[in-house]
C-alpha cells in the first residue's frame, strides 16, 4: 500500500483553542466524518466543504486532481523540480525552492530532509493514524510561502522547455510533463492561496 496524503485548510483560531494533545486526533477524525462517510461528498474547484451549519465549518479539503489521494504524484512533482531548477532563473529558482520546500520538497542540501511541520503545533505524532509526509504550516508560514508563489508564478512557463529536457521519464512516475508538474504545483497554489485568504492554516495528513 502506497503512501497516501488528505489535505486541509484549517482555521487556526479553531485548531488552537483545542488542548494541544488533542489536536492531532481531532483533525484527523474530522477530515472525513459521518456527513462524509465515503470520503468523497461533492467537489467543487477541487473543494470539499463540509455542509452549511456543520461542526466541521473550521476546515476545508483540497482534492489535487487526477492523484486520487496518492502522495506519489507529489514526490514526483518534487523530483521533477530537484531537476530542473538549475535551469530556473535565479528569482524564480528562490521563490519555487522555498514555495515547495514550505510543502513537498526535500530541500537544496542533499543529506538534510526539509521540515514541513511549524513547531508549537503539534505537541506528538504518536497519534498518527498512518506513518508517511505530514505537513503543518500556520498563518504566518502559509503568508510567506503565498508570497512566494506569486512572485515564482510568472516564470513558470519558462520551465516548460526545460522540464521537458532534464525531468525525464521514469517506469512509475506519476508526474512525467511539465503539464502535469505544473498541475499539481497550481494545485498547491490553490491551497495556499485560499489558506492565505481566510487567515487559515494548511495541514497534510498521511491518510
Amino acid at each position: 500500500m502506497g503512501m497516501d496524503i488528505t489535505v486541509l485548510v484549517i482555521d487556526w483560531a479553531h485548531l488552537m483553542d483545542l488542548a494541544p494533545e488533542d489536536r492531532l486526533r481531532v483533525v484527523q477524525e474530522s477530515a472525513y466524518a459521518d456527513d462524509d462517510p465515503d470520503g468523497g461528498g461533492d467537489i467543487v474547484d477541487g473543494w470539499v466543504w463540509p455542509a452549511a451549519g456543520s461542526e466541521r465549518s473550521w476546515l476545508g479539503r483540497y482534492e489535487f486532481p487526477g492523484t486520487l489521494g496518492s502522495y506519489k504524484p507529489h514526490f514526483w512533482a518534487a523530483e521533477g523540480w530537484e531537476n530542473v531548477r538549475s535551469a530556473a532563473g535565479g528569482a524564480v529558482r528562490a521563490a519555487l525552492d522555498e514555495f515547495l520546500t514550505g510543502l513537498i520538497w526535500w530541500g537544496p542540501q542533499a543529506d538534510v530532509d526539509a521540515e514541513h511541520v511549524d513547531p508549537g503545533v503539534l505537541p506528538s505524532l504518536e497519534g498518527l493514524w498512518r506513518p508517511g509526509p505530514l505537513i503543518v504550516r500556520g498563518p504566518a508560514t502559509v503568508a510567506r510561502l503565498h508570497q512566494r508563489w506569486h512572485e515564482a508564478a510568472p516564470g513558470l512557463e519558462g520551465l516548460r522547455v526545460p522540464y521537458g529536457e532534464l525531468a525525464g521519464r521514469e517506469p512509475g512516475q506519476w508526474v512525467a510533463g511539465f503539464e502535469e508538474f505544473a498541475e499539481l504545483v497550481a494545485g498547491w497554489a490553490e491551497v495556499v492561496d485560499e489558506a492565505e485568504r481566510r487567515r487559515w492554516g494548511v495541514i497534510g495528513l498521511p491518510i
